[in-house]
């Protein structure tokens, strides 16, 4: 028993946490938190459990923006992570997410084309919100203000 706790306090275990991030098709770009990652497969360390914000982008696939979770394992919790940190094991836990990115949708309008519906639209938003009679002295153009009356001038006190 002696020999047991001497060893445990000489030849102390390892746990160590990683991120394994992969998709459908590879070679996305990954940030997590902001941090650029690299390209999928990837994998990192991390240190705290919880919710991450990750980010994957590929040309030709809509970008992914989402909330993930890394869920701590039972011998991460105390008391247990005592003891697994005095044994002489090495506890890996590999948080593994997997992403399936979807092709982007296809441009099928021309730059103009939308400049034109996009007018359109506003058009007819504005006819909605703008009674006609407005909209004509809008278009009449500015009206000159008209001059306020003359005050006599009052005398100074004396």
């Amino acid at each position: 028993m002696l020999a047991v706790a001497a060893m445990a306090a000489v030849l102390p275990g390892c746990l160590e946490r990683r991120l394994s991030i992969t998709s459908e098709p590879p070679g996305a770009l990954v940030w997590v938190n902001d941090v650029e990652l690299g390209r999928t497969p990837v994998e990192a360390d991390f240190t705290f459990y919880g919710e991450y914000d990750v980010r994957l982008q590929l040309d030709g696939y809509e970008p992914i923006q989402k909330r993930m979770t890394a869920s701590q394992p039972l011998h991460e919790y105390p008391p247990f992570d005592l003891v697994a940190g005095a044994l002489p094991v090495d506890f890996e836990n590999v948080v593994k997410w997997h992403f399936d990115l979807q092709p982007a949708l296809e441009q099928s309008q021309t730059p103009e084309e939308f400049e034109k519906g996009l007018l359109e639209r506003a058009r007819g938003t504005r006819e909605k919100l703008v009674p006609a009679e407005e909209a004509k002295a809008e278009e009449a153009g500015p009206v000159e203000p008209t001059p306020p009356e003359a005050k006599p001038e009052e005398a100074p006190p004396k």
